[in-house]
């Protein structure tokens, strides 16, 4: 990880980092600020809407200058391959989490019907086997990226123990959001924009299904 040239009163660099990173990443943090998003708050990196704080431009672009790895680098192809492996896998989650919470002809899912919520669960234990090897090959060329695994495996552990909130919430560190933040740091470390990566990901689900 590298350094951003940011400044945060009473607080160590790597604490602001680490914050501003994990926020950026979230997206947004729900609930009583925490003491790092108050530092970040003063220093112009979060600001606080209600019952959400959220980060400023200038976070993002910090979080994007401390995760970019090096331009045309090894570790930037190897990343670059494990994120066009992801992308395709990627599709799949987003199918999984809207049939889980609509049913085909478009109305909610009142998960009346055991047999419907089966096949969801077992589409979703596809994804999780399909996204096994594509972390681990991350893990190896990215630090800290092996917590991702982990992450998803405890919220498929939540859901399976009969918390379906586990699964999609925004609310808690559910499948989707883990999913989603995993995402979100391979856009950051590779340096691309969510249009490249919607266009790429549109073409390497069509190129697969021949």
């Amino acid at each position: 990880m590298q350094s951003a040239a940011v400044d945060l009163p009473d607080a160590p660099d790597e604490t602001l980092t680490e914050a501003v990173v994990d926020l950026v990443l979230r997206g947004m943090w729900r609930g009583r600020p925490e003491s790092e998003h108050r530092a970040l708050v003063e220093a112009g990196l979060a600001m606080v809407k209600g019952p959400v704080v959220l980060p400023t431009e200038r976070a993002k672009a910090a979080a994007s200058r401390i995760l970019r790895v090096a331009a045309g680098s090894e570790q930037e192809e190897r990343i670059t391959a494990a994120y066009e492996a992801f992308l395709p896998v990627n599709r799949k989650i987003r199918d999984v989490c809207t049939a889980w919470q609509c049913r085909p002809d478009g109305t909610a899912n009142d998960h009346s019907d055991s047999g419907y919520d089966a096949e969801v669960r077992e589409s979703l234990e596809d994804v999780h086997e399909a996204i096994q090897p594509v972390l681990r090959r991350l893990e190896r060329v990215l630090t800290g990226s092996g917590r991702y695994l982990t992450a998803l495996e405890e919220a498929l552990d939540h859901f399976d123990e009969g918390e379906p909130a586990w699964l999609a919430s925004p609310l808690c560190d559910s499948y989707h959001t883990v999913w989603m933040r995993l995402h979100q740091e391979l856009l950051l470390v590779l340096g691309i924009s969510r249009a490249q990566d919607e266009a790429l990901e549109e073409e390497l689900v069509t190129r697969s299904r021949g």
